[in-house]
């Protein structure tokens, strides 16, 4: 559309909210739009695909300042290959990595503490054979007895 798109026209094209749009204008994450005489912003159809690169990249668990990092890296590369997106997937795959092994030590640990029947933390956190990792607590503290 050569007049532009208005402010609800692009945020619906990309699925996000007018005010999701201001935000990013304001964050810098997308350039100033044009105004029509009556001064509406107008914006070209990059604006939708900037957006959709913006909520793509935060999917992935990209933060809106990593993704400023990246989308003004691309900005500058002028046609040549900017290095920098893989070597923030990699950093970003390995921190995936690493809640992916955190939460499955908690999914453990929760799944260890229904099967014992923990109903209640401070009894279950006073027993020996809590399942629960109260690290926090010297293990002289705790005293055997009935599990949970």
């Amino acid at each position: 559309m050569s007049a532009g798109l208005r402010s609800g026209q692009v945020a619906a094209a990309a699925g996000v909210n007018i005010q999701t749009l201001r935000y990013y204008e304001r964050r810098g994450l997308l350039a100033d739009p044009a105004r029509s005489p009556g001064g509406h912003r107008l914006y070209g159809e990059h604006a939708v695909t900037a957006l959709r690169v913006i909520k793509a990249a935060q999917r992935l668990g990209f933060t809106l300042e990593e993704v400023a990092e990246l989308l003004e890296t691309g900005r500058h590369r002028h046609g040549r290959p900017v290095a920098g997106l893989q070597e923030r997937a990699q950093a970003k795959l390995a921190e995936v990595d690493a809640k992916i092994a955190d939460l499955t030590t908690i999914r453990t640990a929760l799944v260890s503490a229904v099967e014992a029947g923990c109903d209640d933390l401070t009894l279950c956190a006073s027993s020996a054979c809590c399942p629960i990792p109260f690290t926090d607590l010297a293990e002289e503290n705790r005293h055997a007895g009935p599990c949970c």
